[in-house]
């Protein structure tokens, strides 16, 4: 069931472990109520694409992902007929002495290959969530062959006709913003960025995906990864990197942050070499204990 509120929204959203702050309830709320596509653009790690993913979850509806890559077409994304078996078709028909026939048959749904854009519309399916993940990686040309659906949420196919949406999937797109995408492809969108949350919200998260992890623990990881984001890194940590270094330490039976602990598990929070080394040279020990005088008046 479709929420009617933004409150409801958020509910939707946190009843599958997604914490969102108000604005990006706010955007998600209208993309669903004005059956608009959302464009959500933002850092790697930032939570993009598990909007998509519980959104699906909560709706109840199947999740159908197409992965964007450089060289990406309409035969990976959309759709592809089906030329072996039109082919072994044909054979048959023209054994059978129907071959004037052929033309218009083999051009039907039973040749036709339903790729994720495709399949996100197809009346015969099921409603679905349609997640178009990182746009920006698929060449640009590739973006032109998306304006069709994001506009009228249909795809028309040469030799077969054009196939409508009969319930608007609900379409996500993201970004990392390693290119820029086309204003055509943004004027048919809702937009939000999502950065990295706050040290509140992002508390919140950790509670909720690592709650077996200690209390004084999570928020001493909080302070010092909201620390190193302010630094000058290359690939900052995302809130995936957070979770998964908490997880880490509790797993080493770590209560509280340690200078040793922490410079042993820094490749679980960073992935760059130079940003480790540059964590290092900065002086971990003086990091910890900011971290810990932190986490210690934070409410």
């Amino acid at each position: 069931m479709t929420p009617t509120t933004i409150a409801e929204t958020a509910s939707l959203l946190a009843a599958q472990g997604y914490i969102a702050d108000r604005q990006l309830a706010t955007t998600v709320h209208l993309a669903l109520a004005m059956q608009r596509p959302l464009f959500l653009e933002g850092e790697p790690g930032t939570g993009k694409t598990e909007i998509a993913k519980v959104l699906a979850a909560g709706l109840g509806r199947r999740l159908v992902r197409l992965q964007c890559y450089d060289g990406l077409d309409l035969a990976a994304s959309a759709y592809e007929w089906d030329h072996a078996s039109q082919l072994m078709a044909i054979r048959l028909g023209e054994a059978a002495g129907a071959g004037e026939h052929l033309a218009a048959s083999i051009y039907s749904s039973e040749f036709l290959l339903r790729r994720p854009l495709l399949s996100a519309i197809d009346p015969d399916l099921p409603p679905a969530v349609l997640l178009i993940d990182e746009l920006d990686r698929a060449d640009e040309p590739f973006e032109a062959f998306l304006l069709e659906l994001l506009g009228d949420f249909q795809l028309s196919i040469p030799q077969f006709g054009v196939v409508r949406a009969q319930e608007r999937p609900v379409v996500v797109l993201t970004s990392n913003r390693t290119r820029e995408v086309h204003d055509a492809i943004r004027r048919r969108c809702l937009y939000h960025w999502v950065d990295y949350p706050d040290a509140a919200r992002e508390a919140a998260i950790l509670r909720n995906k690592a709650p077996g992890v200690d209390a004084q623990l999570s928020a001493e990881v909080v302070a010092f990864v909201q620390r190193v984001r302010g630094a000058d890194m290359f690939k900052p940590p995302g809130v995936a990197e957070t979770i998964d270094w908490a997880l880490a330490l509790a797993a080493l039976d770590q209560r509280e942050l340690g200078e040793q602990m922490v410079e042993d598990t820094l490749g679980v929070l960073l992935k760059y070499q130079d940003d480790i080394a540059a964590l290092q040279a900065a002086g971990l020990a003086a990091r910890v204990a900011q971290a810990k005088s932190e986490a210690r008046i934070a409410p």
